[in-house]
């Protein structure tokens, strides 16, 4: 079997992993096998007809089910978004007892997950570089994305007594996206430390 045929049988996983996988509504294994190839290898570069092979599941399923590529693309960006949302906002509350040391948390959690073994970067933001800039819907999902992340963050700010949550929470979103975007490019784990030292400047000039 060709080397990449091998990692795209049911992406790669373990024993049970693949058995759970097989255990899927055919439309779900598209969903989750998408999900593995959108993000490690590209939209553009991944066909339909390799997504299909590994999910061991029809054309008839897919367009019956969502119609086209583009519908596949949303369900997997909305699926992936909230399942991030949910694992990083559990582990910047788990990173702290009170809202300034969960804010202080932020980085930790990206740490967390550059180091769980599936980082290939955001979704949202490799999903609007690889498509036409005119393709709106890719910014929509990307901006609603934000949007709860903004949320959750302005409320930490709030609760920690932050003076301005909603500008404190769009200055953490941005470190948050710059050091996504630097270790999917370096991969140096520097970019951690760097960002932790930045997150602490940020959230001390807030107070003043």
């Amino acid at each position: 079997m060709h080397k990449r045929q091998a990692q795209d049988h049911y992406v790669g996983k373990s024993a049970e992993a693949t058995a759970a996988m097989a255990a899927l509504p055919p439309h779900q294994r598209i969903v989750e096998v998408a999900r593995e190839m959108f993000c490690r290898d590209g939209i553009h570069a991944t066909g339909i007809d390799r997504i299909l092979a590994a999910a061991n599941a029809s054309k008839m399923t897919l367009y019956s089910r969502f119609g086209s590529k583009d519908t596949l693309v949303r369900e997997v960006l909305l699926q992936e978004g909230g399942e991030w949302r949910t694992a990083f906002f559990a582990a910047v509350t788990a990173g702290g007892t009170d809202a300034p040391s969960r804010l202080r948390a932020v980085v930790p959690a990206l740490a967390q997950w550059f180091g769980g073994g599936r980082f290939y970067g955001c979704a949202f933001m490799n999903a609007v570089a690889e498509h036409s800039k005119e393709e709106n819907w890719l910014r929509e999902l990307a901006a609603a994305h934000h949007k709860e992340i903004l949320a959750f963050l302005g409320d930490l700010a709030a609760q920690a007594g932050y003076p301005d949550p909603p500008i404190l929470a769009r200055q953490i979103l941005l470190l948050m996206d710059g050091a996504i975007a630097a270790m999917m490019v370096s991969g140096d784990p520097a970019v951690l430390t760097i960002a932790e030292r930045n997150l602490a400047a940020i959230l001390s000039a807030a107070h003043t």
